[in-house]
């Protein structure tokens, strides 16, 4: 499973303060501890399961002894979706170190096992009930297999045949759903630690409790609780779509649908010509059974219904042609015996248990009520009419996170692939200017770098938004060549030291952990704690292949992982795992150091229409696109000079379209220069960029791109604002500075004006 390195980052920082914690816990009583405590706050479609798995995993690398660890989420079809992906999906490999077991099948053979960490998956439902002793919860009841004992109290005990209390670790997948009740259930197990994801955390009093005992005795600050994902890494990773487009519709249902048909249209037009292996997707949501002043009458014919989720499909199938086999009704719509819906009406009204044969269906057009499905989260869906007649505001945005999800985790080069594109309909415009401000809230305080476009509705109105090329201008394909680093990255793999017979440079040195034992003494059976200097054993493969994607992930596609000797078991800080990281880490140099930029025109990309916003939008006399939106004052003031010269140009989107691969350890992996010009002889990516940046993106960014074949060169300048000299120390605030490449180093070439700075960029050699 292929890790971005801000995944990595958040997993391992996780990873990192447990075991700072688990050295020197808080204790409570002589064998009892304050758990550990971390939230993952990161942004939906960020991957916030697969970072939790390699916490975990990385975690149990820190620890002597194999780890029970409670996986647990609210919803039924969200524990089966965990259940499957842990145990033979796509993040089993990260967890090669654990036996995955649906909670109500572990046994006491499995607590007591030695040889593997053990992943329990369960939703909250199966222990969740304040009167263990009176309820009809199994979990508390003896197990059949050993009647001295119940599941929950096997879980408390948690031996092995050492007598060594095994550390008891608690994943909740969605944290914003504790209750009250919940933790202190949890609490009751003797957890060492508690591990949330949430963008939108709630704190119940219990857990609040054990919070505030760290803050008094440890000296924890808010954010020693909280691992955070920053959203531009997520965005800039392409897991996320990198803009949403928001209309707000005081018109009939019919007018709302009717501009998202036609948006869809053009965007699966888009990616049938780039034969995408997907088509979007939209959601319809909507009340079920009410409607304006009471309820829908069941006692009536299909065609005489008024319930939302069925005007909404007759609008699809009779205005639009769509085949009833591409829509979904996902919702409990309620019909009598003697008055079914048509054959064709694909209803599924029975939530979890439906949701199987809903996803095998594909459908391409799905109707929801108001709350969704939870699990639901398909990254091809583009496209949502919300219905915004009644419901919370905070359904809104919580729609908006369920659509944001990239296909394939890449951005396109047509702008509206990357695009969330959703139409609101309203009874009142004051209804809309308050979901406005709840998303605009929302995006601004989680993911400030998704752009947030918005339009009022009427017929016709998304159309505005998009702005169709008016010439046609081909883009080279930019891309890696890692021809050259083949061989040395092979020189490094064979470099690397065999441990699978060594018994020596496997073994861990230094740092302890005590366990809790049971020990015999004069007296009787007593509990205590026991240091240990050993870790469990992870494979040198598993060491590798993090370190390696820490900060450059391709990298690792030229690496032969499969090679015998990574099946080595070392421990995590043993000499053998340092000179594995070593050898990741030149691997990393290597690959950077050996490959280059290439630009190559036998597959062109042919400019494409781009959003912009109809109320901002600046309009150009020799651009591609009649205008362009969201300037900044430097990059409007060079639009302008460059429009003057009257060549051929286009403003390119921060991300997505036109994007320039980098070589650099850690960072952004792509560049997006703001302008591209068609000059005599050549083409020209220009970025006009803030002092700040010199320093970071001068030596990376300014670079010389080998060309492929025939077809035109491929240059690329900076422009900043000021006079810089060689040893880019800015020397006065006039004019304006030019960066270029000469002799491997980039050259700044100070000017007067803008209209001097263009001029420069245009040069040709």
């Amino acid at each position: 499973m292929e890790l971005f390195p801000f995944q990595i980052e958040a997993s391992t920082a996780i990873a990192d303060r447990f075991a700072a914690y688990a050295a020197d816990p808080l204790t409570i009583t002589r064998t009892k501890s304050v758990p550990f405590y971390q939230n993952l706050n990161s942004i939906t479609g960020s991957g916030k399961t697969l970072i939790l798995a390699d916490a975990i995993s990385q975690i149990r690398s820190h620890l002597p002894v194999e780890p029970i660890v409670l996986w647990l989420s609210k919803g039924k079809v969200v524990v089966w979706q965990t259940f499957s992906n842990l145990s033979s999906g796509k993040y089993a490999e990260l967890i090669s170190g654990f036996t995955v077991k649906p909670l109500m099948d572990a046994r006491l053979s499995d607590i007591e096992n030695t040889e593997l960490g053990l992943i329990l998956v369960s939703t909250v439902g199966k222990f969740n009930q304040a009167d263990k002793e009176k309820g009809d919860r199994k979990i508390y009841q003896l197990a059949l297999d050993d009647a001295s004992q119940s599941l929950w109290d096997m879980l408390k005990q948690r031996r092995n045949p050492s007598g060594q209390k095994r550390p008891f670790i608690v994943v909740y997948d969605e944290g914003h759903n504790l209750t009250d009740q919940q933790p202190k259930l949890l609490l009751d197990l003797g957890p060492d630690a508690l591990i949330a994801a949430s963008a939108t955390m709630r704190i119940p009093p219990e857990l609040a409790q054990q919070m505030n005992r760290l803050r008094q005795d440890k000296g924890w600050k808010d954010d020693d609780f909280v691992t955070y994902v920053k959203s531009g890494a997520v965005v800039d990773s392409g897991l996320v779509k990198q803009q949403i487009l928001l209309g707000g519709y005081v018109t009939p249902m019919e007018v709302a649908i009717d501009d998202m048909m036609d948006t869809m249209k053009r965007v699966d037009a888009s990616s049938l010509t780039l034969a995408l292996p997907f088509r979007p997707k939209a959601v319809y949501v909507s009340n079920t059974n009410a409607v304006h002043g009471g309820m829908d009458n069941v006692h009536a014919f299909f065609e005489s219904r008024q319930a939302r989720p069925i005007l909404i499909w007759r609008h699809l199938v009779e205005h639009h042609g769509i085949n009833p086999a591409d829509i979904a009704v996902y919702c409990n719509l309620k019909f009598e015996k003697k008055f079914p819906p048509p054959y064709s009406f694909n209803l599924f009204s029975g939530g979890d248990n439906d949701y199987e044969t809903f996803v095998a269906g594909n459908f391409r057009h799905i109707i929801f009520n108001l709350t969704l499905q939870e699990g639901w989260d398909d990254p091809t869906c583009y496209f949502a009419y919300i219905d915004k007649d009644m419901g919370s505001r905070d359904q809104i945005t919580q729609i908006i996170g369920r659509v944001l999800r990239q296909p394939q985790a890449q951005h396109y080069q047509d702008p509206s692939l990357n695009t969330a594109h959703f139409f609101i309909r309203a009874d009142e415009r004051a209804v809309f200017d308050d979901v406005l401000r709840e998303v605009q809230a929302k995006i601004s305080a989680e993911s400030p770098e998704i752009t947030l476009t918005v339009f009022k509705g009427n017929k016709g109105a998304a159309a505005k938004t998009i702005i169709p090329a008016r010439k046609e201008k081909k883009l080279p394909e930019v891309s890696i060549n890692t021809d050259s680093a083949m061989e040395p990255i092979h020189k490094v793999i064979v470099s690397i030291n065999d441990y699978r017979t060594d018994k020596i440079n496997t073994v861990g040195t230094g740092g302890r952990i005590q366990v809790l034992q049971t020990v015999g003494k004069s007296g009787g059976i007593v509990e205590e704690w026991v240091d240990i200097e050993h870790n469990n054993r992870v494979t040198a493969r598993w060491i590798f292949v993090r370190e390696v994607q820490k900060t450059y992930v391709k990298a690792i596609n030229l690496c032969d992982i499969e090679n015998p000797k990574f099946d080595a078991l070392i421990e995590y800080n043993s000499p053998a795992a340092e000179h594995i990281r070593e050898a990741a880490r030149k691997i990393v140099t290597a690959y950077i150091d050996n490959s280059n930029i290439t630009n190559c025109f036998a597959d062109p990309l042919i400019v494409p229409s781009v959003t912009a916003d109809p109320t901002d939008i600046v309009t150009f006399t020799s651009s591609i696109h009649e205008g362009y939106s969201g300037f900044n004052s430097l990059e409007l003031e060079f639009a302008k000079a460059l429009d003057k010269t009257q060549r051929v140009w286009f403003r390119n989107p921060s991300r997505g379209l036109f994007e320039i691969p980098l070589l650099a350890h850690g960072g952004t992996k792509n560049f997006n220069p703001d302008f591209i010009v068609w000059a005599d002889k050549g083409i020209v990516a220009i970025d006009t960029k803030g002092d700040h940046l010199i320093f970071e993106d001068s030596g990376r960014k300014l670079f010389s791109i080998d060309k492929i074949g025939t077809g035109p060169d491929l240059a690329i300048h900076l422009v900043t604002r000021g006079m810089w000299n060689e040893q880019r120390e800015k020397t006065g605030a006039e004019g304006f500075t030019v960066w270029s490449i000469r002799n491997g180093r980039p050259h700044p070439k100070p000017v007067a004006t803008m209209a001097d700075a263009v001029t420069i960029c245009l040069r040709q050699k």
